[in-house]
């Protein structure tokens, strides 16, 4: 990655925003390869994922004011693994796995004390069913139950083949009717995240 960065005319020039798009291909190519991939495409693409961080890392440790380089998100990474496994480091004990979830956020709240909110810290870029899963599962979390309008007339899944076909006539009406099924789902989180917010405010 050195001699890539300070030989190559092309990679000298590229940012931390350059790459990310490159970064968002190359995780879901990785989540292509677990899903239906081979062996050896998963050992590939999992190459080219690191790739993205050992590029991003050098390109860190160029900066002139707060430079930091792979070894130093090596060590970053250590520390915060070894404060969330207080079962394995620290003379905890979790003999399942529902007490190991218990370690595991209780570290991560006191690292994110700063947090106003259980919804800080989400990324908004993630895809909108992807963010709906997240904000759904954090609020319920903090004991806000969301509640999707209507619900009770439709048929419940149940599995996920039931699930994926029920998500498919969803978008194949949103083709039909013209509608955005990205953008609607966008617009309902946002009205979801007031609502925890103001839950929150209230507790």
């Amino acid at each position: 990655m050195r001699a890539v960065r300070e030989k190559c005319v092309w990679s000298q020039q590229i940012t931390h925003r350059d790459l990310v798009p490159y970064l968002i291909e190359e995780s879901h190519e990785v989540i292509d390869a677990v899903e239906s991939g081979t062996r050896a495409d998963l050992r590939e693409e999992l190459g080219d994922l690191l790739w993205q961080v050992l590029f991003h890392a050098a390109i860190a440790a160029q900066d002139p004011d707060e430079p930091f380089d792979i070894d130093d998100v090596a060590e970053t990474l250590t520390e915060k693994m070894v404060r969330r496994h207080p079962h394995v480091f620290a003379g905890e004990t979790a003999t399942t796995p529902e007490q190991v979830l218990v370690h595991w956020n209780a570290a991560k709240a006191a690292e994110k004390r700063a947090r106003s909110s259980v919804l800080d810290g989400i990324p908004r870029g993630m895809p909108a069913l992807a963010l709906a899963q997240k904000i759904v599962g954090r609020a319920a979390g903090a004991g806000v139950v969301i509640a999707a309008e209507g619900e009770a007339a439709g048929v419940t899944p149940s599995s996920e083949a039931e699930l994926g076909e029920a998500l498919l006539r969803l978008v194949s009406t949103a083709r039909a009717e013209g509608w955005d099924a990205e953008r609607a789902l966008r617009e309902r989180l946002r009205a979801v995240e007031a609502e925890v917010r103001e839950a929150e405010s209230e507790s």
